[in-house]
This record gives structure tokens, C-alpha cells and sequence, in this order.
């Protein structure tokens, strides 16, 4: 199987020998599997799991195994403890949906953070035979005919060969010990329905099921290379990424064939499900502000053009600002503070830029999200403005002003950032000390 593995690597081009990869384990046979291919091939590995608080003691004993598994094979070891169902519940997913965004954002926080090339995934061969019966069962376009990616950005599987009995094979011969998921077993899961009640009634037909499959994916995979390269084509003429969101515009869209497929197809990359785009479609005409919302993103249509940002899974909340203090982080943002002599000091009226009075400035600022009622003086004014009028006047898409902040000195609004400083603050003549706050949105 070692060969077999390997030459699958080499083939799709995974990983290169030097990589360094974090192993996504279970504890389970195939992840146990995974760790034991990647030890015996000589990769530079990490392993990382998740405990989703879904199984209580179970969950906390796989924990515990796979935490000495990464002692045996001496690597380092990443754990996350998760509330899926109440990340579920906020976010309206089913709990595996939600269980499977919390793992793939956390693994890539730590790939990024850790410094590692790839993330590998113990998907095998069966996982695409039950991935594709599952998608023609709930509806599916081209993407969920292709089965399972062996590579998808950083993600890499490189056991998308390997059958099921070849894993069984390679613990009987390695003599492996596994974890058990009593869950596994429930056919209450959709997948599960397919593995133990569908599958083996179709393999009394086929009994080369999976190798059947796999070939049909390999196909479709072509198929849908010559529709993605439409697509991109597409893509290039009419989105553009921001800091703040991703603008695709709409008069690109007006002349293409099949337009919700090939929106559907635009929108992939943040999950909204047909059904979504079929509605989107119907409102293309319709007034501007209408929003549509997929498990990771929201989506409004906006005038000539849709604006999609993502969801925050936390907010920060509100962060207290000392005096004297030079650097503060607030989600996904960075504010820099600088202290300067009004005297020697050239004012910046860019947008991200606040120049304000510091002795007009109570300390400890605070920094927050805006809340409907929040009121200011406008720059260059003397009247008060109410906060939800800016973002009007200021044609901020709706999917955008809940991300809104304000720095408040006291119960003052100093700063909307980056739309408008408040005048009670502003450097004037009389001004000694400037405080100069730079705000940075990160990548």
C-alpha cells in the first residue's frame, strides 16, 4: 500500500518530499492509517484534532489517545476543544455541517500560524463512492460529481486510492490500534444511511463499486476543467477582492448563457447552495438590499453589483484603549496609535487615518462595534448625525455596516473608522498634542 500511496503523490503532485504537513487525526482507523503512511514515507508531520464536546467521555478518550499517538511517533500535537452545538444552533447549520467549519477554519489558523506546507485529510477511496451517491440523492451540480479533490489548496488526501479493505490489510500487517466511533455504526447520519444500507445493494450489481466511481470522477473532473476555465474568465471580467469584501459586478453577468449555473458556480467559493442563487437570481431585478446568507458568507445585491463578506464565527466584542498605548488588534483589523507635537505634526486626512486633539481624549478609549442610536458631530459640522444616516449617505452595503467601529472617548463617538472623525476632536490651532491612529485591515 506504501507504493501504492506514494505513487498517488507523486502523480497528483500532494507534496513534495520536504513539505511539512499537519495530519488531521480522529483517532480512527483511517487517520491512524494516514499517520502511519506519512511516518513510514519519512514526511515531517504534526497532528492535529478536534474534540467537538459532541460524545462527552468518548470524545475526551480520543483526545487523550491521539495525544499519545503524537508522543509515539514524536511530533507536535494541536488540540481544539469546540461547542458545535451551539455554534450549530447560532449559525442555523445541522451539527456535522458546523462540525466541519469549525475543523477546516482551525486547521488552516494553525497550518498559517505554525508554518506548516499542506493539511492532510484520510479520505479514501469509499469516502468518494459515498460522496457522490450523496450528492445525486440531495441534488448536486458538477462539482459534486467529481467525488473528493486528491488536492484542494492546502488541503491534500493522500489516501484517495486506498480502499477500505487496503486500510484494514495495512493495520492487520502494521498492527495498528485504533479508536472506535460508536457513531459510525448509527445510520441516523445521511452518510452512514449510504455506507451500510445503499452501498452493499449496489455492489450486488458492481461489485467494483468504487473503482467504477472513481473512474466516472476522474472524467467528470475533466469536464468540469473546461467549464472552470468559463468561469475564470468570467471571474476576471467582473469580481473584485477587497480588504473589506469581494464586489462582483453585474453587467458582466447580463449576456451569459445559463446564468444561475454559472452564478452558482461564481458564488462556490463561499458555499451558497442553489436553491440561494435561484433566489438571487429572481431579485437581480429587484431593489437593492436584499440579502442571502450561506453557512460561511453573506451576500447582498447591492444597486449593479453583489457584495459578499464573510461571517465572523467571534466578534471581538470591545476592546479598552489606555493612554500611551501604541498597537491594538480588534478581529480583523489593527489600529496603530502615534503621539506627536501639534506643532511639528502634518496632518493626514486619508480615510484609515484619524488625527484627533489628545487632550479632548478621556482615557481609556473604547473601541466597538456602532449600535443604531450612535450619534456624532461630522467633521467640518456643528449638527449631529446619526451613525446609520453616515453609512446611508456613505452607500455602505448592508453586509458591511454591522463591521462599522467607533471609537468612543467618554459616551462621545471620537472616530467612525474609516468613514469620518468627529469634530468636538479635531486638531485646531489651539491644538498641543495630536494622538494619529492608523487603522490596517489584515489579509
Amino acid at each position: 500500500m506504501l507504493q501504492k500511496v506514494s505513487g498517488f503523490i507523486q502523480f497528483h503532485q500532494l507534496c513534495q518530499p520536504e513539505s511539512r504537513i499537519l495530519a488531521a487525526v480522529s483517532g480512527g482507523i483511517d487517520s491512524i492509517v494516514l499517520c502511519e503512511v506519512l511516518h513510514q514515507l519519512k514526511y515531517t508531520f504534526a497532528i492535529a484534532h478536534c474534540n467537538f464536546g459532541l460524545r462527552a467521555e468518548d470524545a475526551e478518550a480520543d483526545q487523550l489517545f491521539v495525544k499519545k499517538l503524537a508522543k509515539k511517533y514524536d511530533v507536535p500535537f494541536f488540540t481544539e476543544n469546540f461547542n458545535t452545538r451551539a455554534f450549530a444552533q447560532q449559525e442555523k447549520l445541522s451539527t456535522q455541517m458546523a462540525a466541519r467549519t469549525l475543523r477546516y477554519q482551525w486547521f488552516e489558523t494553525i497550518r498559517q500560524e505554525k508554518a506548516y506546507d499542506y493539511i492532510a485529510i484520510a479520505h479514501h477511496s469509499n469516502d468518494t463512492t459515498e460522496t457522490i451517491l450523496l450528492h445525486l440523492t440531495k441534488g448536486t451540480g458538477i462539482a459534486g460529481l467529481h467525488g473528493i479533490p486528491a488536492k484542494n489548496g492546502y488541503i491534500i488526501r493522500p489516501l484517495l486510492q486506498v480502499t477500505k479493505d487496503d486500510i484494514y490489510e495495512f493495520v492487520t500487517t502494521n498492527k495498528l490500534i485504533w479508536r472506535e466511533d460508536s457513531s459510525n455504526e448509527t445510520t441516523k447520519y445521511q452518510r452512514n444511511k449510504i455506507r451500510h444500507d445503499v452501498i452493499p445493494v449496489l455492489k450486488e450489481i458492481n461489485p467494483s463499486l468504487e473503482e467504477t466511481m472513481q473512474h466516472t470522477a476522474e472524467r467528470v473532473s475533466h469536464a468540469e476543467a473546461i467549464v472552470a476555465l468559463y468561469i475564470d474568465q468570467l471571474r476576471q471580467q467582473c469580481t473584485k477582492e477587497a480588504e473589506e469584501a469581494i464586489y462582483i459586478a453585474l453587467p458582466p453577468l447580463q449576456q451569459a448563457t445559463g446564468l444561475p449555473v454559472v452564478l452558482h458556480e461564481l458564488l462556490r467559493p463561499y458555499n451558497f447552495s442553489y436553491s440561494v442563487v435561484l433566489e438571487l437570481v429572481a431579485a437581480l431585478e429587484g431593489i437593492s438590499g436584499k440579502q442571502f446568507d450561506s453557512p460561511t458568507h453573506t451576500l447582498v445585491k447591492d444597486r449593479d453589483q453583489l457584495v459578499i463578506t464573510p461571517k465572523n464565527i467571534s466578534s471581538f466584542g470591545s476592546i479598552m484603549i489606555a493612554e500611551g498605548e501604541t498597537t491594538v488588534e480588534a478581529g480583523n483589523m489593527s489600529f496603530s496609535f502615534r503621539y506627536a507635537d501639534a506643532a511639528s505634526y502634518k496632518l493626514n486626512t486619508k480615510p484609515h487615518v484619524a488625527a484627533l486633539d489628545a487632550d479632548q481624549l478621556k482615557f481609556p478609549l473604547k473601541l466597538r462595534a456602532w449600535q443604531e442610536g450612535d450619534w456624532f458631530v461630522p467633521l467640518g459640522m456643528n449638527g449631529k448625525k446619526k451613525i446609520s444616516d453616515l453609512l446611508i449617505d456613505k452607500k455602505v452595503p448592508a453586509n458591511l455596516k454591522p463591521q462599522t467601529l467607533v471609537l468612543v472617548s467618554e459616551q462621545s463617538i471620537a472616530w467612525v473608522v474609516g468613514l469620518r472623525p468627529d469634530n468636538r476632536f479635531k486638531v485646531t490651532d489651539k491644538t498641543q498634542k495630536v494622538v494619529e491612529i492608523t487603522m490596517q485591515r489584515k489579509p
